[in-house]
């Protein structure tokens, strides 16, 4: 299971960046983006995850004692929280760029912006 969500994410990652490349529309660019990010935030999930173990909750079950060997790591959960609220953030400012390059030139084909400024 571990190696189908592994292959998954490398496969969203290649899509992705396809996408990014082949793409001359803003808008397909950065939902290839977008798509890149959710194959890297499987990835390190999938890393992250060992087989037989538990949540990271210390209680009757789990003792301190036995919590080093029967639970998992929790600081791949964190990165991939993290790297989602980072990766809405930058998509938003995705977005907010191409509305003003779509204001000012009309058009959100990258063949026609050639200036350097604005």
């Amino acid at each position: 299971m571990i190696y189908i969500a592994m292959a998954t994410g490398f496969l969203l990652i290649l899509i992705g960046f396809y996408g990014a490349l082949t793409n001359r529309n803003l808008l397909r660019m950065i939902v290839a983006f977008s798509i890149a990010d959710t194959g890297v935030n499987l990835v390190i999930i999938s890393v992250g995850y060992l087989p037989g173990r538990t949540a990271p909750i210390l209680d009757t079950t789990v003792t301190a004692a036995a919590a080093a060997t029967r639970i998992i790591d929790p600081v791949p959960q964190a990165l991939v929280l993290t790297a989602i609220v980072i990766g809405v953030g930058i998509t938003a400012l995705m977005l907010a760029y191409a509305l003003k390059l779509y204001e000012k030139k009309r058009t959100l084909d990258i063949a026609k912006f050639t200036e350097l400024k604005w």
